[in-house]
């Protein structure tokens, strides 16, 4: 098994003094269940709120994580975006339709894939969005959907031969020098018996998790190294389908639309973030040059902030750093 000990070097970051007010930000984040707060611009931690070093359960986020890393194999064509899961060979508990296995993968990276088979790691907010069975035909309807993301790491693991943490160790945390990431214990999968596809968790901490947001900010590249195929990060953050008052989708990512993006904030144009449940959030705000991880101590039953409450916290953050 590799460790980080075994790919490379831990790199700190560097600080930067900051003179913005932030008792507002601060005020807010004492007031709601938020845990840790992390700001970088222009490469440096400018601001942060709790321990940036405790690593918390990533929960949706890991998707973002995989889009990344899927670019290497679409480039060397270990992945093909327009191969059908018939090609792939690709089916679950309950059978998949004629139809349904002719959804591309490109479909799936895009949550559109039309397939709504019962899927592991669900929340309550994703089963109550899920479309009916057969509702809809690949690549025609964006539904935020579990079977997609669980299936794509089925799929990514069939054509590398490489677990999604073994991967992400060698080809992310490797090369971007995480302080925190331990492959042994903060990246697993889970099985389940609605499906075949199982999810695949992570744990980070906060400041390894603002270097994933710095990576795209800095289009794939680190340290003069090419990390992500060129393109791939601007390719992961197009605005593929109209998310409503989320914003857009792109592949396996939440983008800004026209500002829209959390409540009661308008967000900085080209803004993208990877979301989990409760509210972990790293999100690259390119018109800023900036990176604001937060989380939340989810392991905590019941502890989150809305969305809202992550709106208000930008809007404050946008303020003072005018």
């Amino acid at each position: 098994m590799l460790t980080m000990t075994d790919t490379a070097a831990a790199a700190p970051w560097a600080t930067a003094a900051c003179d913005w007010d932030m008792s507002r930000v601060d005020a807010l984040c004492a007031a709601q269940e938020t845990d840790c707060l992390l700001i970088v611009q222009g490469g440096r931690i400018v601001h942060s709120w709790g321990d940036i070093a405790h690593k918390y359960l990533c929960h949706s986020i890991r998707k973002s994580f995989l889009a990344a890393m899927m670019g290497e194999d679409v480039e060397a064509g270990t992945i093909a975006l327009d191969a059908t899961l018939e090609d792939l060979g690709i089916d679950d508990v309950e059978g998949l339709s004629e139809v349904e296995r002719k959804a591309l993968v490109y479909d799936l990276l895009t949550a559109r894939s039309g397939i709504y088979h019962p899927a592991g790691y669900e929340t309550a907010w994703m089963k109550s969005i899920k479309e009916k069975r057969h509702s809809h035909g690949p690549g025609t309807f964006w539904c935020y959907n579990n079977w997609d993301f669980n299936a794509l790491g089925t799929i990514f693991v069939q054509a590398t031969g490489l677990s999604v943490a073994e991967a992400f160790a060698r080809r992310i945390a490797a090369p971007v020098g995480m302080e925190d990431f331990d492959l042994a214990t903060d990246a697993w999968t889970e099985s389940f018996a609605e499906s075949r596809h199982d999810a695949y968790p992570f744990r980070m901490s906060s400041r390894d998790l603002a270097r994933f947001g710095q990576l795209f900010l800095q289009a794939g590249r680190w340290g003069g190294v090419q990390v992500l195929p060129e393109g791939w990060a601007a390719e992961n953050v197009m605005p593929y389908s109209h998310a409503g008052a989320r914003g857009a989708y792109g592949y396996m990512w939440w983008l800004e639309r026209d500002g829209v993006f959390a409540p009661g904030c308008v967000t900085p144009r080209g803004s993208y973030a990877a979301v989990g449940a409760g509210g972990h959030y790293c999100l690259v705000v390119p018109e800023r040059d900036m990176v604001i991880v937060h989380r939340v101590d989810t392991d905590i039953k019941g502890r989150a902030i809305s969305k809202h409450g992550f709106g208000r916290l930008l809007r404050a953050i946008f303020a003072a750093s005018a």
